[in-house]
């Protein structure tokens, strides 16, 4: 079935059985909704507000790097409002795949930490384990309510871009994926590269692991002296979602014929948080330093690259199933 074929059954009778039908228009709202606490904080701030922002706070004096960044993450999340509606209005069909999927999958990686990570950190200090701020910094840094407002944001936009998309791509692509023998559609060339992704997915899942239960060697000095449970509980989210982008890499080559959504997702989201991260990492890093704060270490910025290395692989080998997969 073509795209414009897909889109002329989408426009005439609607979201098919599969489609979220009466929720479709909710999740829509609920996802706008959660869109406005970052936003408002984000223009507050970059008008010159300190609403949440402690004495001592580096917010409190930003540099260029800061204020930079405070636009182009307020104008990523205004993005958000654009991806609700290309998922749930009629021309949503006609964006091309690479200009609505290439956003959703940078979504899907900076926020799927957030929603698996934030509701730990609440467990663990729930419980008692939890001493530190919620993140986790030796130096103040934002009011703890400001956390809880804009992570519970993060963590609703994610579950509704989720419960928008994936009827969606089942309604646009869904039945365009070939049904072939388990692996056929692999070469040599993404074979390799699905080894790859799964050597580095390890090393990094290791090490992140290893971070999770207070180990420190390669970690920046700052934050080697903030850890705390809490902290750990991230680094261990971050070692899932290596370990999820080698496993996904590995099984969609072994065995991506019908069935193989799962593997896909796994190297989806698992893929996408490795490279998102590791890239936000990186430029935040160095972004740091230019406002004239301490750099990192070549071992840490090799951590991070690292990290961009695993989510690229697995994205790589995706980007070829799917390819690969898709009916002439």
């Amino acid at each position: 079935m073509t795209t414009r074929g897909v889109h002329t059954r989408y426009a005439t009778h609607g979201p098919t059985a599969s489609a979220p039908g009466a929720w479709r228009p909710i999740l829509r709202a609920v996802a706008l909704a959660a869109t406005v606490p970052y936003l408002a904080l984000k223009a507050a701030w970059l008008a010159g507000s300190r609403i949440g922002i402690p004495d001592g706070s580096v917010l409190a004096e930003p540099g260029p790097f800061l204020i930079v960044a405070n636009s182009v993450t307020m104008a990523m999340d205004a993005c958000v409002i654009v991806l609700v509606l290309a998922l749930t209005r009629p021309w949503g069909m006609r964006v091309p795949s690479w200009l609505l999927t290439v956003p959703v999958f940078v979504a899907s990686g900076l926020l799927a930490p957030i929603v698996l990570g934030f509701p730990a950190q609440l467990l663990i200090r729930a419980i008692g384990l939890g001493t530190a701020p919620v993140d986790g910094a030796a130096r103040p840094f934002l009011d703890p309510w400001v956390f809880h407002v804009v992570y519970g944001g993060f963590i609703v936009q994610a579950l509704a871009l989720a419960g928008l998309f994936v009827p969606y791509a089942r309604e646009r692509w869904g039945g365009r994926l070939r049904q072939g023998a388990p692996g056929a559609w692999a070469r040599t060339s993404t074979r390799v590269t699905a080894a790859a992704a799964a050597a580095a997915g390890a090393a990094m899942g290791a090490l992140h692991l290893y971070w999770a239960f207070g180990g420190t060697a390669g970690m920046e000095a700052e934050r080697a002296a903030a850890w705390s449970v809490e902290t750990g509980a991230i680094s261990a989210v971050h070692a899932l979602c290596a370990f999820a982008a080698a496993a996904g890499a590995v099984l969609l080559v072994r065995g991506g014929g019908s069935g193989s959504w799962w593997p896909a997702a796994l190297a989806w989201t698992g893929g996408a948080a490795a490279l998102s991260w590791g890239l936000w990492l990186l430029i935040a890093s160095l972004g740091r330093q230019l406002d004239g704060g301490d750099g990192l270490s070549g071992v840490t910025r090799l951590i991070y690259a690292g990290q961009m290395v695993t989510g690229g692989l697995a994205a790589v080998v995706l980007i070829r199933f799917l390819t690969r997969r898709r009916q002439e």
